[in-house]
């Protein structure tokens, strides 16, 4: 049986704050640039949902799996600020959010008829970064790590994740040339606003060669 959608919690993602670990020797370290790239991708397509709105097929009709990543309310806290937050307390390496993107991407293909909005995306969000750190790291964190993180129960992210799955037809293998081409598109998203020095300096972040096989 499906779970109901679930639903982040402001509440949780405030109260928390305090339990995780401190990391006090790399507390100082800033978001990688691959954040701030990824935040203005998702931003820009929660902005081009809400402009197909209108057009967009009744809710009703989508299948449950793709329903159960909507929350009952919007969270008030912006792509980026969520993203920082990931960053902050579950340390992924930043390839892994290179690798979210692109699950988030594929995800959107296999499945014309879900768009992110404003209700879903900060939980594909941390859905995709969960499964992409498990596919990239070595060692990463529990799932009722992940959920505190991202202001969810255990069983709500075990439930996103294997939803996640299913409509991802596990097709969690990215080639590292896929994985090359998307780094170059998030080198060209930066390129306008900031030239050579911070597309050298996301280049560099994506240039070691952790993936094998075809996509």
């Amino acid at each position: 049986m499906l779970t109901p959608r679930t639903s982040i919690s402001p509440s949780r993602l405030r109260s928390d704050l305090y339990t995780f670990p401190s990391h006090d020797d790399d507390s100082q370290t800033p978001p990688p640039l691959a954040i701030s790239v990824l935040a203005s991708l998702l931003d820009r397509a929660v902005a081009r949902s809400r402009l197909l709105a209108a057009s967009s097929a009744d809710p009703s009709s989508m299948d449950a799996r793709r329903r159960a990543f909507d929350s009952r309310r919007v969270l008030d806290m912006s792509i980026q600020s969520f993203l920082e937050r990931i960053f902050r307390y579950a340390r992924v390496a930043p390839p892994v959010f290179v690798v979210a993107y692109v699950y988030l991407d594929r995800l959107c293909h296999l499945n014309p008829g879900l768009r992110l909005s404003p209700w879903n995306v900060h939980q594909l969000t941390i859905t995709s970064v969960v499964v992409a750190s498990k596919f990239v790291e070595d060692r990463t964190y529990k799932n009722s790590y992940f959920a505190k993180v991202g202001g969810l129960t255990t069983k709500e992210m075990n439930s996103l994740e294997l939803h996640f799955l299913f409509l991802m037809r596990f097709k969690l293998q990215v080639s590292l040339s896929v994985f090359d081409s998307y780094c170059r598109h998030l080198e060209r998203e930066v390129s306008f606003g900031g030239g050579y020095q911070i597309e050298r300096s996301l280049r560099s972040v994506c240039a070691v060669e952790i993936f094998s096989g075809d996509d």
